[in-house]
């Protein structure tokens, strides 16, 4: 007979599971970030950024001394190289963050569900470019495919996608130069974000708004203000949970929930117009995921059997 404990043991959740659930929910929640904001159309994109900023570093500055971090983030700061690079990663989340706010308030959701589709790509052409990593044979085919569908938008129709490009460069970039840091996430977006701070606030006192003033504005309000903090850093915080319980390889094939999410959005909720243009690129950005997808896969497996 199995004892209490045994079973127990017998129903609790590996670390994979528990990572794969980490990571369900963090993806989950950056997908249907775009109902929040769409909650907040009568406010400027700047003007949430602000809010985005000065609560998010309320929620952090909690969360690193509830979890005892506070030695990290001194760490850090007595680093200069260190800081420069954090100095650099602030600026394009901030970019990356008050870009994907406009395009969400002015209906252009379906092209930043494009840029996080093309995202992994560009991740795996700034490790060649810039870590001298070795393309496989397979993703030099799937960023050739992604980037041909861009192509075809731009010269056919003579439509740049300037927001998903931007947004998928800027977060791209960002990542490498937080993967050249030994910082923590948290420790690291608390400094990325208090390094944006005295703008925030700046930008609080000195601009004249209709909703600047929380006196005058509705409690629903300025309760989505506040709420702009645990937006940015719960899926933060179970992405790394997730990151800790799961290979990278694996944690990468849960990234397209995100942007999938988005893309309904845009078609079923928001009624962004699919028109012909916008659906060959995809089509070509959804194949070359695929076979990105498929190249990671049998990678993966690869090192696998190599393991055992």
């Amino acid at each position: 007979m199995h004892s209490t404990s045994d079973k127990a043991a017998d129903t609790s959740l590996s670390p994979t599971q528990a990572g794969m659930i980490f990571a369900v929910c963090a993806y989950t929640m950056w997908g249907v970030a775009p109902i929040y904001f769409k909650q907040l159309l009568h406010v400027s994109a700047s003007e949430i950024l602000m809010h985005r900023i000065i609560w998010s570093a309320v929620v952090l500055t909690g969360l690193i001394i509830g979890l005892k971090q506070i030695d990290k983030v001194t760490t850090a700061l007595a680093d200069k190289k260190v800081m420069g690079l954090l100095v650099a990663a602030g600026l394009l989340l901030g970019c990356n963050w008050w870009l994907f706010i406009w395009a969400i308030n002015n209906d252009h959701l379906l092209e930043a569900s494009l840029g996080y589709y093309i995202n992994p790509l560009f991740n795996v052409l700034f490790g060649f470019v810039f870590l001298g990593e070795r393309f496989r044979r397979l993703q030099k085919f799937a960023v050739a495919l992604a980037f041909t569908g861009v192509a075809i938008l731009v010269i056919s129709f003579g439509e740049i996608p300037y927001i998903a490009l931007t947004l998928a460069l800027s977060f791209s970039l960002y990542g490498l130069l937080r993967k050249q840091v030994n910082v923590d996430s948290i420790p690291g977006l608390l400094i990325e974000t208090c390094m944006m701070l005295p703008l925030a606030i700046g930008y609080w006192i000195w601009v004249d708004s209709p909703t600047a003033n929380f006196a005058n504005n509705p409690l629903s309000t300025n309760v989505l203000f506040v709420l702009a903090g645990v937006v940015t850093t719960a899926p933060l915080l179970c992405f790394t949970a997730a990151a800790k319980r799961l290979l990278y390889s694996t944690l990468g094939f849960f990234q397209y929930i995100g942007p999938s999410m988005m893309f309904v959005l845009a078609i079923l909720v928001y009624n962004e117009p699919f028109n012909i243009e916008r659906m060959i690129t995809f089509g070509f950005v959804w194949a070359g995921l695929a076979v990105f997808t498929f190249d990671a896969v049998r990678q993966y497996r690869r090192n696998g059997r190599k393991a055992s």
